[in-house]
């Protein structure tokens, strides 16, 4: 069932709506991320949920609320259910895959770096992946810096699962980045 849901939680297999006023949280903190994401601001947030199973909470900070996929940015998934890190790991190469990256030397490498970094997840907990201004990722786990994976190639690819024009959930994605479609 957990590898279900981390299978889940990466695709545009999910249903996807806006958090209704009176269950949103109060805007959450993206803590020592905000380093570096200058003036960050809340752009757009969606829960995933599948089947009435909620999956995670999704926010995407930009400066000053404005999103651009070559300007820094965090996206903070508070996940709600328990994960393992290497399924997600997996996950993500193959919606990288799916979206048309062909390069399995490149993917394989970028595997072994995600299970490095992406920890297991449990109810409530938060990892916040950030396009630093290098164009480099990193991550953080409850304010914590996981680490970062310095290959701007992996970032694009990676953030695109769920803000790329070609992401298997486009209502997500246009939630996300504050569009309406």
């Amino acid at each position: 069932m957990r590898l279900l849901f981390s299978i889940l939680a990466i695709t545009g297999t999910l249903m996807v709506g806006l958090f209704p006023t009176s269950l949103a949280i109060a805007q959450p903190d993206i803590g020592v991320a905000a380093k570096l994401v200058p003036s960050a601001e809340l752009v757009g947030k969606v829960r995933m949920t599948y089947f009435g199973f909620k999956v995670f909470d999704a926010a995407l900070y930009a400066p000053d609320g404005k999103y651009t996929a070559t300007s820094p940015y965090a996206l903070k998934l508070t996940y709600l259910r328990n994960l393992k890190g290497k399924a997600i790991a997996e996950r993500s190469v193959k919606e990288i895959r799916r979206q048309g990256y062909r390069d399995e030397a490149k993917l394989a490498e970028w595997l072994t770096e995600m299970e490095r970094i992406f920890p297991n997840v449990s109810n409530g907990s938060s990892i916040i992946g950030v396009r630093d201004s290098r164009g480099y990722a990193v991550f953080y786990k409850n304010g914590r810096r996981l680490g970062s994976i310095n290959d701007s190639g992996f970032a694009r690819r990676f953030f695109a699962i769920w803000l790329g024009r070609n992401t298997k959930d486009p209502d997500l994605r246009a939630r996300l980045i504050g569009k309406s479609s």
